[in-house]
Order: C-alpha cells, then structure tokens, then sequence
C-alpha cells in the first residue's frame, strides 16, 4: 500500500496529512494525532503510517512553540510554554475537524484523537469538552493536568527555579479540561491509556489512580489501560501497532 504523505497549512497551522494513496480523496475515520513537548508532527510519522494502513486519514499538526511553529525560546519559567502549546492544540481542534467536515471527508462521522506525552494529555483534555470524538488514545500522557501542575510547581522550588505564586490562577483554565474531575464524560467512549513503569518525566502512578478510580464504571467500560513494565518514557513499535489495531477496530 502505497501512503501519502502531504505537507500542508490549515487556517496557517502547518500539518502533515497521512492517507492511503488510493483514498486521499475519498471520506474516511479521521485521526488527528499530537505530538510530544519538544518534539514535531515528523516524529509521529511511524505512527502515522501504521494508521494510515487501516484506512484512516491522519492528521499531524505542529503544535504552537514547536517544530515550524517554534519562533523563539522557551519561556524560563517552568511548565508556561508547555501549557500554552496543550492550550493552542484544544483551541485548534474544531478548525481542523470543521476543515474537514466542510470537504466531507470524515465518514459518518469517525473522528478520533491521540496523542504521546504533550499530545496525551491534548487528547485527555480534548474528552471532556467534546463528544463528537468517538475514540481516543492517550500514551503516556496524564489525565490528571491539575496534580501534574502540582507535581511541576513542587519540583520547581525543590530545584529553586523561579515560578510565580500565581502560576496556579494563570493556568487556571486547565481545570475545565482536566478528566480525573469529570470522569464520566468519558461516556462509554473506546479509549486507549498506556504508561510506562518507569516514566521519569510523567509519573505512572497518576494514571495507574486515574483508572483504578474508573475501572468498575459504566462510563468507562469502553476504557483500557495497558501498563508497560518497566518501560520510560517512549512508545515502542509494538505499542504503535496496538494503537493502529485500536483505531482500526474503534473507527
């Protein structure tokens, strides 16, 4: 199968589109996949092509501080660039969907999100406010943003970096967006969560609480959380197989 890998710019956010060549033009599940802090749309090719493979159209965007997007240095006050970036990516969510939609594009409807790190916790962010997503996959990323806030402030002075007293009230916004608070607009959705054991960057154990929490309900009886043993933080080709699996199957 031959994929297609196009370069392009909607309402001026540079993405890449990943299609089968035979169905570039044809309606098909749409996936829009983030990439992590610090990285590029590129570096989600692999799974993007996975994907591509099950007859889904992908669609990598370069969130706002990254890859063509990046104008300048990260700001030195910890976790405010990073937060910026997962804010620009919720706002632009709807102009890629409506993008696509206008073309008809997306059948019946089949739009699903993913995400590594950054973009995993885009994708839990993006579940609570819209339930026209119909699967999500969210690796190694946290659906927890408020505590992983916490996490950051309470590193930050352990490291004596300087962050304002009023980090909190700045970020304020996170709290609409964070998923362990509304659990059940997870709404019987197929969503996929993994995490690595040995996480250094974000920690395991609030993924591991989050479904421990959710496990038993109704709402999440289409949620599943796969742990990778001793794993860090990075998704293997394995696991890129078992995301394109899901999404083959969910959409």
């Amino acid at each position: 199968m031959k994929i297609s890998i196009r370069h392009r710019y909607i309402k001026k956010i540079p993405v890449l589109e990943v299609v089968s060549e035979e169905n570039k033009n044809n309606s098909l599940p749409l996936v829009i996949y983030y990439h992590g802090w610090q990285s590029a749309k590129e570096l989600s090719l692999t799974q993007a092509r996975k994907l591509a493979k099950k007859g889904i159209r992908v669609i990598l965007p370069d969130a706002m501080n990254h890859g063509e997007r990046k104008v300048g240095p990260n700001s030195p006050i910890p976790s405010v660039t990073f937060w910026s970036s997962i804010q620009y990516n919720i706002i632009e969510f709807t102009q890629l969907v409506r993008h696509f939609e206008k073309q008809e594009l997306i059948a019946e409807g089949k739009i699903g999100v993913g995400g590594v790190s950054m973009g995993g916790i885009t994708t839990c962010a993006l579940l609570t406010q819209h339930p026209e997503i119909k699967a999500a996959a969210c690796m190694m990323g946290t659906p927890m943003p408020l505590r992983y806030i916490e996490r950051v402030m309470e590193r930050a002075t352990e490291m004596d970096f300087y962050v304002p007293k009023d980090l909190p009230l700045i970020l304020s916004w996170v709290e609409n967006y964070d998923l362990s608070e509304v659990p059940e607009k997870l709404a019987k959705r197929p969503v996929l969560f993994w995490h690595g054991t040995e996480d250094p960057k974000i920690p395991y154990e609030d993924m591991a609480d989050f479904f421990q929490k959710i496990e038993d309900k109704s709402y999440a009886e289409n949620s599943q959380f796969i742990t990778g043993v001793g794993e860090e933080h990075l998704v293997k080709g394995e696991m890129m197989d078992v995301v394109a699996e899901f999404f083959g199957k969910e959409l």
